[in-house]
């Protein structure tokens, strides 16, 4: 089979198309071949040797697929040869999904659901785990209440916008180009923001106080981090939650204790994958609650973009100019 190596970390326009040995499915395994492997800013930290999982080199990128069940190992009863799948996520994932073939466990292996292609399938599970245990578990979002999600155009952005509507709040998105903005009005999104300029060219804050009758969000939920977090303290309403999902602007901001102390709202950090092998029961419901959610037509993850098998790298340098909407899959097996 060709895969995607990794063979040393830094520069990304290092990785290289090498033919790999297949290997039959050992006990509990299954082997899958991905007609669609999603691409994200994880994988391009991975490949960097900047994310907070390095893994041994040389290696295989590429987190999740959406793909065929070619052959099961000893114990595997839940599938069988030509099930379409859902593969990775974060879960029992050998090899990584950039290949023609992929080794995963079966916990990490789920059906594809009705309404998906392999494209949705391979761009689901990491955004909406992440968005439904930020929202739903750490964030304890209720209906009625408002949330504002920022860097609302990625995948994890779209993602809890999507969930939070779906759970009854009032989102208010955040964003920085006027094409993303047009992509989460039609994801339900009901308000957006340019967190860059301000509709009015001011900061995003005091959009959210107006929108908010001067109160602020009730739930922030915050991959970005940096001066995003920190104009989100001033914005966030009594009794809040600011959910910390990541720092993809590059800096790990902080707050003085007295603005929660003032404000009485928390600070709740959030790590999905963590979440599910701290309480796997707690995991294994999350994972049953989005799955049943999609399977009703009630979650869709937007495609940005089919990126042909030779074309990686190009997709690497889309994701680091900020362009992608939603989630871009690299094509494999067509």
């Amino acid at each position: 089979m060709r895969a995607w190596r990794c063979n040393t970390y830094g520069d990304y326009n290092d990785l290289v198309i090498e033919d790999q040995p297949d290997r039959d499915p050992g006990p509990g395994e299954i082997l899958v071949r991905p007609h669609a492997s999603c691409i994200t800013f994880v994988e391009m930290l991975m490949v960097q040797g900047k994310y907070q999982h390095k893994p041994d080199l040389p290696f295989t990128p590429g987190g999740e697929c959406g793909g065929d069940v070619v052959a099961v190992g000893e114990g595997v009863t839940r599938f069988k040869p030509g099930d379409k799948v859902m593969a990775g996520g974060g879960i029992g994932l050998h090899g990584g999904s950039f290949a023609e073939l992929m080794m995963a466990q079966d916990a990490g292996c789920n059906p594809l659901p009705t309404p998906f292609g392999y494209a949705e399938g391979a761009a689901f599970m990491s955004a909406y785990i992440t968005a439904y245990v930020s929202l739903a578990i750490r964030g304890q979002l209720q209906a009625g209440e408002t949330l504002l999600v920022h860097g609302a155009a990625g995948g994890v952005g779209l993602a809890a916008v999507e969930l939070g509507k779906h759970m009854g709040a009032t989102v208010i998105a955040t964003a920085g180009s006027d094409d993303k903005m047009a992509v989460l009005r039609q994801k339900g999104a009901d308000h957006v923001i340019n967190y860059r300029l301000g509709e009015k060219g001011e900061h995003f804050r005091s959009q959210v106080k107006d929108l908010t009758g001067g109160l602020g969000a009730d739930v922030i939920y915050d991959p970005v981090g940096g001066d995003v977090f920190d104009e989100s303290v001033r914005c966030i309403a009594p009794f809040g939650r600011l959910l910390v999902v990541g720092f993809t602007s590059g800096r790990i901001p902080s707050v003085s204790v007295n603005m929660p102390l003032i404000k009485q709202f928390s600070v709740v950090g959030v790590r999905a994958g963590e979440y599910g092998r701290l309480n796997p029961e707690g995991g294994r419901q999350s994972r049953k609650a989005i799955l049943d959610m999609a399977e009703a037509g009630h979650l869709m993850p937007h495609i940005h973009c089919h990126i042909p098998f030779e074309g990686l790298i190009d997709a690497f340098d889309e994701i680091e100019a900020r362009k992608v909407i939603g989630r871009m899959v690299l094509d494999i097996n067509q």
